[in-house]
């Protein structure tokens, strides 16, 4: 099966089977996926593959079993039609060029594929289709005599559309055309990461580790930060000037919307706070968001807006949490802290007039001895704050929505996370699951409200929800779905062993558990937990599928050596098909240095032969043999 498997993700030339359906064409009563082991061959472990599979259990209990395929839409580097794949742009749109040509992303990142009424893809056949795709970075240096080292977050990031044609049969997408997304009138795009698809079809991005603007208006940076933002290099390449870039202008929310003729409209969201967004996700009443924040010593905020489906303007909440017992692993009360309320247009006022962290705040790196300061940690490091006062504009409501990690720490909310990843939704349990890459700093340092073990393998977390709660100052919060409690979910706890423990391939954690679970979604109609990988605890990354009701965890795709598992999405019936959307990004990452098998330098080739030299990462989704999945609703 394995063999069988691989040969079909790396080629087209295999017969597709019939796909037996339920009685009457009717969706399957239940869904379950068959995984597969570990990559043990060079081929294996260079290429991105399944040998899993997908069961569909009839209403009557027939049931058909489905070898999976990876289909691999596109690459970085390639060309549809004229354009680059992930090619990178200066902010007033020219290409960004190297000896090799125009320099592209190796991070296709947050996905989101969108029905679009009324949309033409150009040579469509069947039903055309609108994928945007998140381009998070580059990790590799441009090829121009004189850069070496990571470039990340050194030069701009993309969004891309890709219009594709659906097979009305089989379900097959093809790419036909692709074009970098316009962001020159919000000032250019920064880390896109994580995305997810509104309820009204709108494709919600990220821009993560949002740039310290303490440091940007020349004050000392704190010794134990976690920034390690360049923005002084993502302005030269974006504005070809190294001050040139604001950096209240990143780290904010934005949102693309694509309409019938193909055109495409983005704004950037200041409402919803500025911190390093992996993504945000919406509960059922399209206005409750809890969004994540990710690096070291980060918090967990709550944003509700005002009306459903605009994310415009609205209330801003950070989480302050409680030891409640331990229950398979310790759980947490939430308490909701207010932030404060505000519309884009409010916020972005304050910026567009020049607002500067110094308006804001008075910082210093030592204990002043002065308590009219407060001592805080968070992603920025230790440091104590102080609200300046100002005759010419509300600095409590700029530190809330420009500064809200460090003004979230001030007001008392936890700032104690670790790698907070993506978020997924269920609808019917009224539950939010939050991915935890790496245990690590303010969770595993016996010190705060989080006191967990370490583990470089990372955990799930499950946020319970309810209406009729009221924040810290006993205010009403207006959402049915307000954070109640977190706690772990067990069976993806990751399985990290020990950095000395690793096995003889260098694994750090075991082949058969999670481990550094970092992409989420949630499959609603199959109660479904999707979870991607990203770790350097393990060799190798995989996609994995987890099951609420059964409790199963099957593997079901593996990423090239070095990769991360990423642009995770569910579409469970568009025209009668279902896909699983899923990305990887830097196949082969630091020449997989880490890997201690005796075939080493043969996976450094094959990496290197299969992604031209690591500058290719792949975009696609799991399918069958044929195309698609038959739909699951």
């Amino acid at each position: 099966m394995r063999i069988r498997a691989l040969c079909v993700a790396l080629a087209s030339v295999c017969t597709p089977p019939a796909l037996a359906l339920c009685p009457g064409g009717a969706p399957p009563a239940r869904v379950e996926f068959t995984g597969m082991p570990a990559p043990v061959t060079v081929e294996e472990k260079a290429a991105v593959y399944t040998g899993a599979s997908l069961r569909m259990v009839c209403a009557d209990g027939a049931t058909t079993e489905l070898p999976l395929r990876y289909h691999q839409l596109m690459a970085t580097g390639e060309r549809v039609g004229e354009a680059v794949v992930g090619g990178l742009f200066t902010a007033s749109g020219a290409a960004l060029t190297d000896r090799d040509g125009q320099l592209a992303s190796d991070g296709p990142d947050g996905t989101s594929l969108i029905q679009v009424e009324g949309l033409t893809v150009p040579g469509g056949l069947g039903h055309p289709l609108a994928l945007v795709t998140n381009f998070e970075y580059r990790e590799l240096p441009p090829n121009d005599g004189t850069s070496t080292g990571s470039f990340w977050s050194k030069l701009p990031a993309t969004v891309g559309l890709t219009l594709l044609d659906q097979d009305q049969k089989s379900g097959l997408l093809t790419a036909k055309a692709y074009r970098a997304i316009d962001f020159s009138a919000v000032h250019g795009n920064w880390i896109h990461c994580g995305a997810t698809l509104s309820g009204w079809q709108t494709h919600v991005a990220s821009e993560e580790y949002e740039p310290d603007a303490k440091v940007r208006g020349g004050a000392a940076r704190a010794a134990d930060s976690d920034d390690k933002a360049d923005l002084a290099s993502f302005s030269r390449y974006s504005f070809g000037d190294p001050a040139a870039a604001n950096p209240y202008h990143y780290g904010l929310l934005p949102e693309v919307t694509v309409a019938a003729d193909g055109k495409t409209g983005v704004v950037k969201h200041y409402a919803a706070g500025r911190y390093a967004r992996e993504m945000q996700i919406m509960a059922a009443d399209e206005r409750t968001a809890i969004g994540g924040d990710d690096g070291k010593n980060t918090g967990l905020f709550m944003f509700v807006a005002d009306r459903a489906q605009d994310l415009s303007a609205g209330t801003l909440y950070a989480a302050r949490l409680t030891p409640a017992g331990a229950v398979n692993g310790e759980r947490f009360n939430l308490h909701w802290i207010r932030l404060g309320h505000a519309s884009d247009a409010q916020i972005k006022a304050l910026v567009d007039r020049g607002i500067r962290f110094s308006d804001i705040f008075d910082v210093v790196l030592t204990d002043p001895n002065d308590p009219s300061f407060t001592k805080v940690v968070t992603y920025t490091g230790t440091e104590w704050l102080r609200l300046k006062p100002s005759a010419a504009f509300d600095t409590a409501l700029a530190a809330a929505f420009l500064e809200t990690r460090r003004y979230a720490a001030l007001l008392g909310a936890t700032t104690e996370f670790s790698k907070m990843e993506y978020i997924a939704y269920n609808k019917a349990d009224k539950k939010f699951y939050l991915a935890i890459s790496r245990v690590e700093a303010g969770m595993a340092d016996g010190a705060g409200a989080i006191q967990l073990a370490r583990n470089d393998g990372g955990l799930v977390l499950e946020m319970d929800t309810a209406g009729g709660q009221q924040d810290s100052s006993g205010a009403a919060i207006d959402s049915p779905f307000v954070g109640t409690a977190l706690s772990p979910i067990p069976e993806l706890t990751g399985g990290w062993q020990g950095e000395d423990k690793k096995d003889a391939e260098g694994n750090a954690c075991a082949q058969d558990r999670v481990c550094g679970p970092d992409n989420l979604v949630y499959a609603e109609t199959i109660r479904t937990l999707f979870i991607g990988e990203d770790t350097g605890r393990r060799n190798n990354n995989y996609l994995w599928a987890f099951n609420l009701d059964t409790r199963k965890l099957a593997r079901i795709l593996s990423a090239p050596m070095g990769a991360e598992v990423t642009g995770l999405a569910v579409a469970p019936n568009y025209h009668g098909h279902a896909y699983i959307m899923a990305n990887f990004q830097h196949p082969g990452d630091e020449d997989i240095k880490g890997y201690k098998g005796a075939d080493r330098a043969e996976v450094q080739a094959r990496i290197n032969a299969l992604w031209d030299n690591r500058k290719k990462a792949a975009i696609g989704y799991l399918g069958t043999d044929r195309g698609a999945l038959p739909a699951w609703q």
